[in-house]
């Protein structure tokens, strides 16, 4: 849907659904967000090119959000982001997961961080569900705390985050 509304060949997807990119299958646990936290790759030209338009993330909600028709018709909705609301390393698009999808007959692609990275962007945030969702992959083994800390040390965020965040990785149990 975004990808033909924006004329984009990708969507970026940052928040926790990203996961599926990497692990499709998934607990439950982890899938159950009916938000899922996206861009088109092409925001900022679009938006330079449609002046008389909203922000791309604001089209996004009027058209796809929380309690628009599409919510009422899939069940999830779309919550536009930017590439500004996730805090994820600098190199996150080095390791990034694409997934070609058809969109009305045209191969385009979702784009999500790499697991590691997606977690980088919950304990830079830390807010309880954030704590969950980190307990709940790391609980299956997907995580590599050694990964995790350096990623989180490398990454430009104020010191008392990143001390925060690194005293919680080195929490989870192994």
């Amino acid at each position: 849907m975004l990808c033909s509304y924006f004329g984009a060949d990708a969507v970026v997807i940052v928040g926790s659904q990203a996961i599926l990119a990497t692990w499709p299958d998934a607990p439950p646990l982890l899938r159950r967000s009916g938000e899922i936290d996206a861009y088109p790759e092409n925001a900022r030209r679009w938006e330079a090119s449609n002046p008389e338009k909203s922000p791309a993330s604001e089209e996004i909600a009027g058209l796809f959000g929380e309690g628009s028709d599409f919510h009422r018709s899939h069940l999830f909705y779309i919550d536009g982001v930017d590439d500004t609301t996730a805090t994820l390393p600098a190199d996150w698009r080095t390791r990034q997961r694409r997934i070609p999808v058809d969109c009305y007959g045209r191969t385009v692609h979702a784009i999500a961080p790499e697991i590691h990275d997606l977690l980088i962007s919950k304990l830079a945030r830390l807010a309880a569900k954030d704590r969950e969702f980190i307990i709940g992959v790391n609980a299956h083994h997907r995580v590599d705390k050694k990964i995790l800390i350096e990623r989180m040390n490398a990454l430009t965020v104020a010191d008392p985050i990143k001390a925060r965040a690194v005293a919680f990785a080195k929490t989870l149990e192994d």
